[in-house]
């Protein structure tokens, strides 16, 4: 899921790009897809919190060995 939505931001970003170059200028489609890149990249963020919550709870809930000598 992750590397999709680096995908989709990378693709979002190119978008971008290939307007300012064909228009030379700050454009209202440069603004949409702004917008656009704003929401990838805060389900980016949402996606790596959960994936590091997740990891931390397997390790949090590892089973602790006391060896008595």
């Amino acid at each position: 899921m992750i590397e999709d939505l680096y995908k989709q931001k990378k693709s979002l970003e190119l978008s971008w790009e290939q307007e300012h170059l064909n228009e030379g200028k700050y454009t209202l489609d440069m603004v949409r897809i702004d917008d656009k890149i704003k929401e990838v990249i805060t389900l980016i963020k949402l996606e790596e919190a959960r994936i590091a919550d997740r990891e931390n709870s397997i390790l949090n809930s590892a089973p602790e060995v006391s060896v008595a000598t």
